[in-house]
């Protein structure tokens, strides 16, 4: 199947990590699809030749930027305008059909079957189920959609800043034309939606097929013992508002099939530039951890985000949190 791919961005050293530990995931559930990873410049070269190993191809685009600071100032993630750059997968007309699936997705079985879908197929957003969610979605790589978005973006924009906004108002006859192109949610499991619906977790959960870990934080930032090969939760970090299974299973794929990739002998040293890059590699690689600084928020503030519908639901709001007082109470 030369002619079809799975499809991966890297705008950073640190979502190339993340498209390491997706395309190891991909391999090791006996894809039999091409893997492809596009890459920003401000991806290393070292990373460059890592991604090689596990990808088929490695290519280079330009960055795209909405630059549209008061959409993205709504759902609180000025980085995401830089996933505009997620629009140069339509210009892979090398292959006929691609999945496109973010760097922070994890396969859990093999999913070829996706292919048998038509553009544009996705699986709906947990936020709002109308909109599909971009993570993961099937679709064919043409220049004449691809010059269309691009005049779109210019003309319309997007209503939240992102590439999700834009592919939602663009594909705007998803959520009511052809219900054959809304993927289940097993093939798009946002991690952190597990527990907002908790019973149809337990009854589907074991049936998933991809897990998005949604968020500004990402598995990579969580801290990890390589020792009882857990990750270490906080109550009040991320890592809380995540199924622990995911999270292992993550960094499980991490340490078994790309944390070889990263050994001394393994990586060139061919100039001082070279090894200044991989030093810089080698920290981030071993940075595993970071923990975002709690705002102090006071107990009158907090009723009021209740009352609005804005709990922390990542912090002190966190399922765990809630459990806990609930059960001081009860006891």
């Amino acid at each position: 199947m030369s002619d079809q791919a799975f499809v991966t961005l890297a705008t950073n050293d640190l979502y190339g990590k993340g498209a390491l530990v997706l395309g190891s995931s991909l391999r090791n559930h006996k894809t039999t699809r091409q893997q492809v990873v596009l890459v920003s410049p401000q991806v290393s070269n070292n990373m460059r030749a890592q991604l090689g190993r596990i990808f088929d191809e490695v290519i280079l685009v330009d960055v795209l930027d909405s630059k549209d600071s008061a959409h993205l100032a709504l759902i609180k993630r000025p980085e995401l305008g830089v996933t505009f750059t997620k629009l140069h997968c339509w210009a892979l007309t090398n292959y006929s059909k691609c999945i496109f699936m973010d760097a922070d997705t994890l396969v859990l079985c093999n999913i070829d079957e996706l292919f048998e879908r038509e553009e544009l197929s996705a699986a709906p957003d947990p936020g709002w189920p109308d909109c599909f969610n971009t993570g993961v979605f099937v679709y064919r790589p043409s220049i004449e959609t691809y010059n269309e978005l691009l005049q779109f973006s210019t003309e319309k924009g997007s209503f939240d800043g992102g590439d999700q906004g834009l592919l939602n108002s663009f594909f705007s006859n998803w959520a009511t034309a052809d219900i054959s192109k809304h993927l289940p949610f097993i093939y798009n499991l946002s991690s952190v939606a597990v527990y907002s619906y908790l019973p149809a977790f337990k009854h589907y959960g074991a049936d998933a097929k991809v897990v998005h870990f949604l968020g500004n934080v990402k598995p990579w930032n969580c801290s990890y013992n390589p020792k009882t090969r857990c990750v270490m939760r906080d109550s009040n970090d991320y890592s809380s508002a995540v199924h622990p299974e995911f999270l292992n299973m993550w960094w499980d794929t991490f340490t078994t099939s790309v944390s070889p990739l990263f050994t001394e002998q393994d990586i060139p040293k061919e100039t001082s530039s070279d090894k200044q890059e991989e030093e810089k590699l080698s920290e981030a690689v071993s940075q595993l951890s970071f923990t975002p600084p709690a705002p102090v928020v006071s107990s009158e503030e907090r009723r009021k985000k209740w009352e609005q519908g804005q709990a922390d639901y990542m912090g002190v709001d966190s399922f765990q949190n809630i459990q806990k007082k609930l059960d001081a109470y009860l006891n």
